[in-house]
């Protein structure tokens, strides 16, 4: 979708644009990969990075690419 895309190049993080995509909140998205929500959070604000496990464990529970995640 086009709304998508202008997302992802004004730079908003990507786990945010695909979770929203899906209709997902951060809970449930925390929940479906096994990860603590806090943890969730701080991966889409920016302030950590997910480690290379945590982030295939996301785009799994978002049926979407790592690639499309990095």
């Amino acid at each position: 979708p086009s709304a998508m895309v202008d997302r992802i190049l004004a730079g908003e993080n990507l786990v945010r644009v695909w979770r929203e995509h899906r209709g997902l909140t951060v809970s449930a998205l925390a929940e479906m990969a096994g990860i603590a929500q806090p943890y969730l959070s701080q991966i889409e604000t920016g302030k950590r990075e997910g480690t290379l496990q945590t982030m295939k464990k996301i785009a799994g529970a978002l049926r979407v690419k790592l690639d499309d995640l990095v």
